[in-house]
């Protein structure tokens, strides 16, 4: 059913974790004729080239990003900075409410919904003075954001814990300290920008309806956690939304690159192949590298290593790079590739068979939809929830290392990568999991069963007086 002229703001946080998400959700709204609005600040307006060639119509609403006091001149992305530059980026845009407000009143045809990023729950109290539903879109699973209310809410009682158990969640996940959400850990009370991040995520649990980027079979317990939470229904799974499909990536790589690697795979052996790569923001210590790739050595087993390209700044801060002579000792045996890699492309290939990675969300759902067994080395942010959900919840991956700044021992690490990849068990699981994923997508199942129906309520807007729906807030 085609949606024509019901106009949609979009608003993502710009970080490449949260923005692809929201963009292929947002992809699926075109193919449903809505009208779209995204939001962005000037340097960000790269990341849509891939969904404005598939649709021309989406119109770009560009604000110059106020900045904060604790960020470099010029930076507008997660990426420029780390993790530790999401805070003042949220609380930067916060002062776009204004010029918000400004381009609404200005609009003979105004958006009659806003979806934003979890990040920017501050956008719910702009969303209820314009009088439209405000929407949260996840990048993230509902196990985390389970936690995140569960925190937030009790933040006096948890602070001084070393040791978290969740009793109130379903399956009641425990966790030591250093492994609650960074958003969590770093939290300083009485500073106004920490107060504009934890009213932000408050605000989300009194929104009008909440996206997921995960599907029933993964996380049933904690989208039904949050519904009882939020008192309604309107809390939707449309996920993996990889899957589902969405407008293509910027290829950052060379088309000669791209093909050694998929020369090399079409030599090896069926689920032979081990996938190593950390995500777009993180960097390994030099000790880290080279313990890593002395297990992968010892390992016995191939493997394709994503390595970044570091710059002399980074080398002198101790990051490190692959280690002179180690692409020639593996040669056969294991490829590095240096800078971004087609990751999507590479796991899905019938060789590859196991992923090492940090565990952010979107490289777990991208490991579900290829049907490889996931060996976790969580660093940061949400990367320990997503671990304990798939390592002691679900039994279907391995911890192979944990902490940012954590060096394995490379013999021992080397034989926790040989068990995982020999492991049929953990095989088998990881492949059940990708078909109920992929039924999840599909006509009858619960994510494409979810995706209409958000379809079809915003659909509704177009015939609902805006005051009228103000009421549900």
């Amino acid at each position: 059913m085609s949606q024509n002229g019901v106009h949609i703001l979009i608003f993502p946080f710009p970080a490449q974790g949260h923005i692809l998400p929201l963009l292929d959700f947002t992809h699926q709204l075109l193919l449903h004729g809505f009208k779209i609005t995204i939001l962005v600040t000037p340097k960000n307006v790269p990341i849509l080239d891939p969904l404005i060639s598939n649709h021309p119509s989406v119109e770009i609403l560009v604000f110059p990003f106020p900045g904060h006091p604790s960020l470099p001149a010029g930076v507008e992305n997660v990426k420029d900075v780390g993790n530790s530059g999401s805070t003042p980026i949220i609380a930067g845009l916060s002062k776009l409410r204004g010029p918000i407000l400004e381009w609404f009143k200005a609009q003979s045809n105004p958006p009659v919904a806003i979806i934003y990023d979890f990040f920017l729950g501050w956008t719910l109290d702009l969303a209820q003075e314009v009088g439209v539903p405000g929407i949260v879109f996840y990048s993230s699973g509902p196990l985390l954001v389970s936690i995140l209310v569960d925190l937030w809410k009790n933040l006096w009682a948890y602070k001084g814990l070393d040791f978290v158990e969740f009793n109130g969640l379903p399956k009641s996940p425990r966790l030591v300290r250093e492994h609650l959400p960074s958003v969590f850990l770093k939290f300083k009370e009485d500073d106004p920008t920490w107060e504009i991040v934890r009213n932000g995520f408050i605000a989300n649990g009194r929104s009008f309806g909440s996206i997921f980027n995960t599907f029933e079979a993964l996380e049933s317990d904690y989208l039904g956690f949050l519904k009882k939470e939020m008192g309604h229904e309107r809390v939707y799974s449309i996920g993996p939304i990889n899957l589902v499909g969405g407008p293509g990536r910027i290829g950052k790589s060379n088309v000669d690159a791209n093909e050694r690697v998929f020369t090399w795979l079409d030599e090896c052996p069926n689920e032979s192949v081990l996938y190593v790569a950390f995500g777009s923001q993180k960097l390994l210590t030099k000790a880290q590298m080279e313990a890593l790739t002395i297990g992968l050595e010892k390992s016995g087993m191939r493997f394709i290593l994503v390595a970044k390209q570091l710059t002399a700044q980074q080398e002198e801060q101790g990051f490190g790079s692959v280690p002179k002579g180690f692409e020639e000792r593996v040669f056969g045996k294991g490829l590095v590739i240096k800078g971004w890699a087609p990751q999507v492309e590479i796991l899905g290939h019938r060789a590859v068979s196991g992923f090492l990675s940090h565990c952010g969300w979107n490289s777990v759902l991208e490991a579900i939809v290829a049907g490889v067994v996931i060996l976790g080395w969580p660093m940061e942010a949400d990367q320990f929830i997503n671990t304990w959900l798939l390592v002691d919840n679900m039994k279907t991956s391995v911890r192979v290392c944990e902490g940012s700044d954590s060096v394995p021992d490379p013999i021992e690490l080397g034989r926790k990568i040989n068990e995982a990849m020999s492991n049929d068990l953990f095989k088998e699981r990881a492949k059940k999991m990708r078909d109920e994923a992929l039924k999840a997508v599909k006509i009858g199942g619960g994510s494409k069963k979810d995706l209409d129906s958000i379809v079809k309520e915003l659909g509704q807007l177009r015939v609902e007086n805006s005051c009228k729906w103000a009421k549900h807030f």
